[in-house]
């Protein structure tokens, strides 16, 4: 299936997770003061929980065993130590009780511990309480920032899409696109949100345990932290092995999100069709692959929580019982003694060693789709458009509307031409209609001239300039096109008529409706003009859909006109209304017409016929027909039924007069 094949595509693409994660780091540059806080947050943070352990250590050996610091204490608490642990000097015992200095001078009083105690815990409570308030202030800083950054990207995202050629939108589903910058985007916005500041601000305390482990005994330090190697490795193996998972989950995401657009837009061919348990056999298929997808990568994160968790007990086992060990036998590390106070401020920090990491596992589930997620959105913003202006390229002036294509050769598929050597030229304000087979060529000539695609051979001069030295949004401002698919916004009737002059009075809308025989069906609608639409115009006849296209190409005021099938959704009695209203819309503007109706045709001034991408025929409408060549067989097979014919009074069209062809020139 396409879909498995995009699928081993995508994890197979290998990717470089540091040069990724530095590309998006640079969208954080504009909010380096947010940065800024958030980091001197997550220190003070940090250093609340690193001193907590230490400062209930303290308070064990100076208030709650003071033996560990005389023998006078270890005797009046009925406890006996060995004389290893006693401290060598006054300073030394000064320094481990940093709120009883007086625990170390002699014998205290309960009166002395009581006091002592009750002090080093408000002073504990005084740091958890600011741990809690700068972490509090961490996290909000963090989600201002991380959205802020979002919406730079999105915007970004949004900018690029706008840049890109329409060959790109004919080989991605618009599904999957809409997938990179909802989906994929909501799950970035998480982690900068919370997963990241969780993420660094247990490392940070990592880092610091470590450190003040060290600090207070290396030898011990180095015994505690003899499992983190193994943490290392099964946090880096799990890790691999989910970040591919969810480059996966990402792209299936993006499938079923095609298959939902799909199945919701075409609903009505589908009932139509009587294909709707195969269109939910095919979404149930790809929401099959979305799961399987996800219960894979699940399963990798799902694993590292309790390894990692395994081994922390682990850690704390070998914290107590070589601690407890030590401090049985009177042994020393390092040249100090190990004291009880000690080997709970190493029971301490081993436990927020541990919280920490299980973080980091739990929020390392959010970060590997986001990467992936991130991965995905450069790789759109990496895609380069097909039609770039030129370095310098100038605006093009004032269109006067001399258009003339020289041996244009075009292709979409390497290989495969689409038009061969097309040579036409069109003076201002002549009319050029184009007609031939399905497949011949036509959409491509005019969608070359506004430089919706580029020539692969040849060249499109308007005024003599070639379309591929001016500026793209200059070129396309002067041109005017009517789509055979109408899309109208969700918007007001009046706001769908000015997307083509957003600056057009309310009187220039309504006169640009009544030029295209709008302005009366327009009035009928609940709201006027002010009436909004639903998706693409839900709620509005084909025909009238049509109409408002027409009206928004008439207040643009384009000196080039592109009319592609404009009227082949409305009836006959709505076309010769519409027909009237193009023959005032066309004075004095080049035209370039697709149509099948015969009424546009008969008038223009050129008739080009294409076949197989080439032109075989060209003149005028009389002229083609006295030549009974292709353009009269597709005259006879198809133009004739469409002749147009008087309406009755009661609303019946006569039967078709013969159709009076010039005769055949002798030869």
């Amino acid at each position: 299936m396409f879909g498995d094949r995009m699928l081993r595509q995508e994890t197979l693409k290998p990717k470089s997770v540091g040069a990724t994660l530095a590309r998006f780091s640079r969208y954080f540059r504009p909010y380096w003061f947010g940065l800024t806080l958030v980091t001197v947050l997550m220190a003070v943070n940090a250093y609340t929980q690193v001193i907590g352990p230490v400062l209930i250590g303290q308070a064990v050996d100076c208030f709650l065993a003071p033996a560990a610091f005389g023998e006078a204490g270890g005797q009046s608490r009925g406890l006996q130590l060995p004389a290893q642990s006693e401290p060598q000097t006054e300073t030394d015992s000064q320094a481990n009780c940093w709120y009883a200095p007086e625990v170390a001078l002699g014998d205290p009083s309960r009166n002395d511990l009581l006091r002592g105690l009750l002090n080093i815990t408000l002073v504990i409570t005084a740091y958890y309480l600011v741990g809690s308030v700068t972490g509090g202030l961490m996290f909000f800083s963090m989600s201002w920032t991380g959205h802020h950054v979002l919406r730079r990207l999105r915007v970004r995202l949004f900018n690029h899409l706008h840049r890109l050629s329409l060959g790109f939108y004919t080989r991605n589903e618009t599904g999957d696109l809409m997938s990179r910058i909802t989906n994929d985007s909501d799950t970035i916005q998480q982690v900068v949100s919370f997963a990241l500041v969780q993420v660094l601000s247990s490392v940070l305390l990592i880092l610091w345990i470590v450190w003040q482990m060290v600090v207070l005994n290396w030898a011990y330090a180095l015994i505690s932290l003899s499992v983190v190697p193994l943490m290392g490795l099964a946090t880096l193996w799990f890790s691999t092995q989910a970040r591919k998972a969810f480059r996966v989950t990402r792209q299936s995401i993006g499938d079923v999100n095609a298959e939902l657009e799909e199945g919701i837009s075409g609903v009505r061919e589908v009932q139509a069709f009587s294909r709707e348990e195969t269109n939910i056999e095919q979404f149930r298929q790809s929401n099959a692959v979305n799961r399987d997808a996800n219960v894979k990568a699940v399963a990798y994160t799902s694993a590292l929580a309790p390894t990692l968790e395994a081994l922390g007990f682990l850690g704390i086992a070998v914290v107590v019982g070589v601690g407890g060990v030590m401090l049985l036998r009177g042994q020393t590390l390092a040249g100090s003694a190990i004291s009880l106070g000690l080997i709970v401020t190493f029971l301490g920090y081993a436990q927020r060693f541990n919280m920490p990491i299980s973080q980091i596992s739990v929020m390392w589930t959010n970060i590997q789709s986001a990467i992936a997620g991130v991965e995905r959105i450069f790789e759109l913003m990496d895609e380069v458009p097909e039609v770039q202006e030129k370095l310098g390229a100038r605006p093009m002036p004032a269109i006067k509307g001399a258009v003339s294509l020289q041996n244009v050769k075009a292709e979409y598929v390497p290989g495969e031409p689409v038009l061969k050597g097309i040579n036409l030229n069109a003076r201002p304000g002549e009319t050029v209609a184009i007609v031939g087979p399905t497949g011949a060529g036509k959409t491509t000539i005019i969608n070359l001239i506004p430089r919706f695609w580029d020539v692969t051979g040849g060249a499109v001069r308007i005024d003599g300039l070639d379309v591929r030295d001016v500026q793209l949004y200059s070129l396309r401002e002067q041109i005017g096109i009517v789509l055979q698919d109408t899309y109208l916004f969700s918007s007001s009737v009046m706001d769908n008529i000015r997307f083509s002059r957003a600056n057009a009075s309310d009187d220039e809308v309504i006169a640009a409706a009544k030029l295209a025989q709008a302005h009366d069906f327009i009035q009928r609608l609940p709201d006027g003009y002010e009436t909004v639409l639903g998706e693409r115009g839900a709620g509005l006849s084909q025909g009238q859909r049509q109409l408002l296209a027409i009206a928004r190409a008439a207040l643009a005021d384009p000196r080039i006109l592109i009319l592609d099938e404009a009227t082949s959704s409305v009836d006959t009695r709505t076309e010769q209304r519409i027909q009237a209203a193009l023959n005032d819309l066309l004075k004095g503007r080049t035209s370039f017409v697709i149509a099948h109706r015969l009424s546009t045709i008969r008038s223009a001034d050129q008739v080009l016929v294409l076949q197989d991408g080439e032109i075989i025929e060209r003149g005028t409408h009389e002229g083609l027909l006295a030549q009974r060549g292709f353009y009269y067989e597709l005259y006879m097979n198809q133009f004739r039924r469409q002749e147009d014919l008087p309406v009755q009074p009661n609303g019946s069209r006569p039967p078709a007069s013969p159709v009076r062809v010039p005769a055949r020139p002798a030869t």
